[in-house]
């Protein structure tokens, strides 16, 4: 009796961080996209009916630069595979790259460097939320580096939703990996209620506090230094820019007999408002 083989090919499940889902995102033409922000609004002021009226000041405008970046795959199979494999073999290599396209964005998009690839927001400048500036990232330290206070570890908690501005809490979420959010859901209240909650419909989010909390396998361990925790409203904060989606070229003549399935998309992002994420360092300050 001739075998028989599976029409699909099993892959194993790739770690891919749903930043994306989170972001603004936007269809672009050109290969850089330019937004403009306002940092600071006219001046204004009460006035007598017969005072004079000095001229004020302005609104202070920012212009901030989203380059694309190339991702780019070439794998090759050759004609003789293509023709006599069970499998779509084409189809499954087309999916299995575009897999690994979305994991290399998203881990751009959480700690690139913004060298021909997208900016991070955990590659932008930190600062204390005390001395916070445009252009920076504001955290909130523990305490205690490379660990949660010592007591009312849920308090740090607090304290970051609190750090950020009440227009952002109303869409913000947490953004933490597995194994943070393994920590964090054991935290109780004093009546020994869990602070994490599990979604309550079929496909929702778990919450923390009552707001979505996203895993996101791209950021950081529980370390010194490290601010393995943001809390924010991403749509507000993070902007995600497409150039084009993604082209594949079927190349059979360059590499006789192998088929190359030449891979490209063109993709940025970047923080677009510095005051929408909020970081929790593990660390003294």
């Amino acid at each position: 009796m001739p075998s028989e083989t599976e029409a699909d090919i099993l892959g194993r499940l790739a770690a891919i961080s749903p930043i994306r889902a989170i972001a603004s995102v936007r269809q672009v033409s050109s290969t850089v996209y330019k937004k403009p922000v306002a940092l600071t609004g006219p001046a204004v002021g009460w006035v007598a009916e017969t005072a004079a009226r000095p001229q004020t000041a302005s609104q202070t405008i920012d212009l901030i630069d989203f380059p694309t970046a190339e991702l780019y795959a070439m794998p090759a199979a050759t004609s003789a595979f293509l023709d006599d494999a069970a499998v779509d073999v084409g189809q499954w290599i087309a999916d299995e790259v575009n897999a690994a396209f979305a994991e290399q964005e998203t881990t751009a998009f959480v700690s690139g460097n913004g060298t021909n690839k997208p900016k991070g927001f955990l590659a932008e400048d930190q600062v204390a939320e005390a001395s916070w500036a445009w252009d920076k990232i504001g955290y909130l330290a523990t305490g205690v580096s490379g660990d949660w206070p010592a007591s009312n570890k849920s308090d740090v908690l607090i304290d970051l939703v609190y750090a950020l501005k009440a227009g952002y809490r109303q869409n913000a979420s947490w953004v933490m990996n597995r194994k943070t959010q393994g920590a964090v859901r054991k935290f109780k209240d004093a009546d020994g209620n869990y602070l994490w909650q599990p979604a309550s419909t079929a496909g929702g989010k778990a919450t923390l506090m009552g707001f979505d909390l996203v895993e996101a396998e791209d950021m950081p361990d529980i370390a010194a230094a490290a601010t393995p925790i943001a809390f924010g409203d991403f749509r507000r904060g993070y902007l995600v820019v497409d150039r084009q989606g993604v082209n594949v070229l079927r190349d059979p003549f360059s590499a006789k007999p192998y088929v190359l399935f030449y891979t490209t998309k063109r993709v940025g992002g970047g923080v677009q408002d510095f005051d929408a994420i909020k970081l929790l360092k593990f660390a003294v300050s």
